[in-house]
């Protein structure tokens, strides 16, 4: 058997490999005898079938099956060998093999296309720079928030009458059609300018009203309307058939209770630094998610790295075969391609500069995990006393694909705070209004 790389260029190469008959027939014969033990033929006893009636009746697509996975293996254990990084799988030539006369040839000739990891340049250091943002609590977010606790844990009155502040259930009235489902609309989340029309209703009375222009905000408006009514264009009338008013709670004992649990903050002063903290920890994660996609941006941006793209769309097509067409893969493409970047580069950092991920790593993030889930209200004696075996069940869940999840995270995780640290990211504070607007 001879086997060859051509190099086509520094990313994209051939393995052509030449298989004569001294190199599969043991194989093929020997897969005849076994076929001649098993082989049920009508006039012979089991085990008794003639060798020569088998390789008439079966020698063809035997002497494919077993080539077919003699190459395939080969392929591999060449690119093994030679510590071939490849991206995506080898890719037979289809064309040449179906020219391939498997009757009456005795050499065969096959051809594999594979995509090679580039080798590519890359700093991590200072001279890499980012710019972030924090995001200030301050005493209009604190406010904003105490009141949405209010409201979130308040009782709900039916009032006749709406006013300010209320929110509105009722149908949505489209000719020709049965009622719809219900909508819930709040009127804080109507336009100032547009609120008069949605107050002083009571349960019967018709609105006549234009989402577009009276809720600006597309996600709410799109969870009024339903999925029944998202074409809707233009005005729509919207029957009344309930007004709901929230009484706000106290700010007292039972709100904190309710809030963060029982007893644990017991005075209002207590309670503000609490929701305080837990702001800025929320929006602490948001910056820094906001944070790790720029990293990964400039990242991308400075690193010069050739990809073959011609083989990884034809092995994208041949892979999502029936899924994905050549016109979405060229569309989307690019995406894929950044995708792929920057898990090599996370892959180079790692290699670079030793960084591991051990099972105790894994293990670790799935008890942070599990008593993540139970929150402020924190997990019992007992529980906690049976982590390890929540832990080693979670990750056994799903064939093992949790294990696989969580270990892709502490790796990502290592990669990021090691980025951090060596490269140089400003920080600029601004309050939640301007992030929205920024970000």
């Amino acid at each position: 058997m001879d086997i060859q790389l051509d190099q086509i260029s520094k990313v994209e190469a051939l393995i052509k490999i030449n298989l004569k008959e001294a190199d599969y027939q043991p194989k093929v014969e020997e897969k005849l005898k076994e076929y001649s033990k098993k082989a049920q033929v009508k006039g012979f006893r089991p085990g008794k079938v003639p060798q020569s009636l088998v390789k008439k009746m079966y020698g063809n697509s035997i002497l494919v099956d077993e080539i077919n996975h003699m190459v395939s293996h080969k392929v591999m254990d060449y690119i093994k060998e030679n510590d071939i990084q490849i991206l995506g799988d080898p890719l037979p030539n289809a064309e040449k093999a179906a020219q391939l006369d498997w009757a009456n040839g005795k050499e065969f000739e096959f051809e594999y296309e594979i995509g090679i990891v580039p080798e590519f340049d890359l700093k991590v250091d200072k001279k890499i720079k980012v710019d972030t943002y924090t995001i200030k609590v301050d005493d209009k977010l604190l406010d904003e928030t105490l009141d949405n606790l209010k409201k979130q844990f308040g009782e709900t009155t039916n009032p006749k009458v709406s006013e300010a502040g209320d929110a509105l259930f009722g149908n949505i009235l489209t000719e020709g059609e049965e009622e719809n489902a219900g909508a819930l609309l709040d009127i804080n989340d109507v336009e100032k300018k547009a609120q008069k029309d949605f107050i002083g209703k009571k349960s019967g009375d018709v609105i006549e009203f234009d989402p577009a222009k009276a809720i600006k905000d597309e996600d709410i408006r799109k969870t009024f309307l339903g999925e029944a009514n998202q074409e809707l264009k233009g005005k729509i009338k919207f029957e009344v058939k309930n007004v709901n008013r929230t009484v706000p709670a106290e700010l007292n004992q039972e709100l904190f209770d309710k809030t963060f649990g029982k007893d644990a903050v017991k005075t209002e002063e207590e309670f503000k630094e609490k929701v305080k903290a837990t702001i800025a920890d929320n929006y602490n994660r948001e910056t820094e998610g906001y944070t790790e996609l720029k990293i990964r941006d400039a990242f991308i941006d400075k690193t010069k790295m050739e990809l073959p793209d011609t083989f990884l769309k034809k092995w994208l097509e041949l892979s999502n075969k029936n899924q994905l067409t050549k016109e979405q893969i060229d569309k989307d493409y690019p995406l894929y391609a950044n995708d792929l970047k920057w898990s090599l580069i996370k892959n180079k950092i790692s290699k670079d500069s030793e960084i591991k991920t051990e099972h105790e790593d894994v293990v670790n993030e799935a008890k942070n995990m599990i008593r993540a889930q139970f929150g402020s209200m924190g997990m019992s004696e007992a529980m906690e006393e049976n982590i390890d075996a929540f832990a080693d069940n979670y990750l056994k869940g799903e064939e093992g694909q949790n294990y696989m999840k969580l270990n892709e995270k502490v790796f990502n995780d290592k990669v990021m705070a090691y980025i951090k640290e060596t490269i140089s990211i400003k920080a600029k504070e601004v309050t939640a209004e301007e992030y929205k607007a920024k970000a």
